[in-house]
């Protein structure tokens, strides 16, 4: 798939709510009562981290709930983007970019969210034909500050920015004109996850939904 391409779908995954769900999931017993809560309550792009031995599982199960569009995150190796594409992944993001990163995900197909935090990053990545990018460490790396300054020498870039975005701070990124959505671990909390309070979980990602863009 050609990295036009690959952003055009990953463009098209990132409208579809304001919020996409940075999810840490240690058994796959978690996996499909948390993606139902997320996707009731209107987040249906879901982000699975590549961090536990569950996460491929996890990846799968998630991919049987209906209305969830299912991506793998730190994808860093080409063997960890062929194994996301096995485990169902329809999307995958990255904390930054290499070439045999990108050259693996252009082969299997799979659109991806590759990371900047630097504008010669974000140009390397939009020369490459990449004009969908996750901006990461976002709060780090210089926060909606940094993103608004992007806006007017790169206004063909759009980004979603991860790391550090909380309730707090969300409509700050989801405000500026160069943010088309935003990753965020706050609407899966992980004593609610352990504990199942799948409800609130919900009413979380129902609030997330509605932040403004």
């Amino acid at each position: 798939m050609e990295p036009a391409t690959q952003s055009q779908k990953a463009q098209s995954i990132c409208e579809l709510a304001p919020i996409i769900p940075v999810l840490i999931v240690e058994t796959v017993e978690q996996a499909e009562p948390l993606a139902r809560a997320l996707v009731a309550g209107g987040l249906p792009a879901l982000e699975v981290t590549l961090r536990t031995e569950a996460a491929l599982d996890v990846i799968a199960a998630m991919s049987r709930v209906e209305g969830g569009v299912v991506g793998a995150g730190t994808l860093l190796t080409p063997d960890d983007v062929k194994r996301a594409v096995d485990a169902g992944a329809q999307f995958g993001v990255s904390p930054g970019s290499s070439d045999k990163l990108l050259a693996a995900c252009e082969d299997e197909g799979l659109a991806l969210l590759p990371g900047a935090a630097s504008a010669t990053e974000a140009m390397r990545l939009l020369e490459a034909g990449y004009f969908i990018q996750k901006f990461f460490p976002a709060e780090a790396a210089g926060g909606a500050p940094f993103l608004k300054s992007l806006s007017s020498p790169l206004p063909q870039i759009s980004f979603c920015p991860t790391g550090g975005v909380s309730p707090e701070n969300a409509t700050d990124y989801l405000s500026l004109p160069n943010v088309i959505c935003a990753g965020g671990s706050w609407v899966a909390p992980k004593d609610k996850v352990k504990s199942g309070d799948w409800d609130a979980i919900e009413a979380l990602a129902r609030n997330a939904a509605k932040l403004p863009r």
